[in-house]
């Protein structure tokens, strides 16, 4: 089949894509979605590269070793002709890590109706053609800074979709916030809402602001911590040093009582001491027993 250029295997009952099964030297489209995939060989498409533009996995990825398979063959290189990657529906709940660094071709990547909870381990870094990313119906509870320069940094990126994920509407989503209201990125933004914590609930946010969060107790906590401990050393060292400028205030009656101890201890053990010599002796012990003294 050297003038194959489009596959459409979806909707079967496939469990395995072995080595060199879709070595098809004109291949650009390949749909693979609805199968139950169970392996996925990180050299299906051959041992060189593959002229592979738009590949459709929606619904194939259940088995995390999957998933696992198919981030090697796009790590590998095999697949840099790629422009649209379809990956939603699929129940994913992280990406591994640098799973698209590889695909510099690339324009559409969708993600969408997963349960993807965060994207901090994931690079978008190298995408430098993509325009169009759908992280809809996940989720997502905030996008932290160093995703948000990611998507900044990637000129052609002008459609973001982020609906209907579970925002959570605390100190953390200042910066998401920020960049909504300043980014011309994000498709029907207007929309995106809260799902937590209850006051906020359903509360628009672009409309939120700094006094909605009481953002003024800082969230970091090592800081916190480090803070702590070093005012639990000031406490300790300011008890240390009123405990020595008592000691010294009252160095003679310290001196005194320290004295009256030693001369007790001494008449005490002088007792002990006579009493040892009577009991030793024994005509001191005869001459106690028959004295009235």
């Amino acid at each position: 089949l050297s003038d194959l250029a489009s596959l459409n295997l979806s909707g079967n009952h496939l469990q395995t894509v072995e080595a060199g099964a879709l070595a098809l030297p004109a291949l650009r489209q390949l749909d693979l979605s609805g199968n139950a995939l169970a392996s996925f060989s990180p050299q299906a498409f051959g041992e060189g590269g593959s002229p592979l533009e738009e590949l459709a996995l929606r619904g194939a990825l259940r088995d995390h070793g999957v998933l696992l398979s198919l981030a090697a063959l796009l790590q590998s290189g095999a697949l840099r002709n790629l422009s649209r990657l379809e990956l939603a529906d699929n129940g994913l709940l992280l990406l591994p890590a640098g799973m698209f660094t590889a695909l510099p071709a690339l324009r559409q990547l969708d993600l969408s109706n997963n349960s993807l909870v965060g994207l901090r381990n994931v690079s978008f870094q190298g995408l430098g053609q993509l325009q169009s990313l759908n992280l809809s119906d996940n989720s997502l509870g905030v996008l932290w800074n160093s995703t948000l320069a990611q998507f900044r940094s990637l000129p052609a990126l002008r459609h973001i979709v982020l609906s209907h994920n579970t925002w959570v509407c605390d100190c953390a989503i200042e910066d998401l916030v920020a960049w909504l209201k300043e980014s011309d990125q994000v498709e029907h933004k207007e929309a995106l809402t809260c799902a937590s914590p209850d006051k906020m609930l359903g509360k628009a946010l672009l409309k939120i602001n700094g006094s909605d969060l009481n953002c003024s107790v800082p969230i970091d906590l090592p800081s916190q911590l480090q803070t702590s401990y070093v005012f639990l050393g000031i406490v300790l060292a300011l008890i240390g040093a009123i405990f020595l400028l008592v000691l010294y205030l009252n160095r003679k009656g310290i001196k005194k009582w320290m004295h009256n101890i030693r001369d007790a201890c001494r008449d005490h053990m002088e007792g002990y001491h006579y009493r040892y010599e009577i009991n030793t002796d024994p005509r001191l012990t005869n001459l106690s027993s028959n004295s009235d003294v």
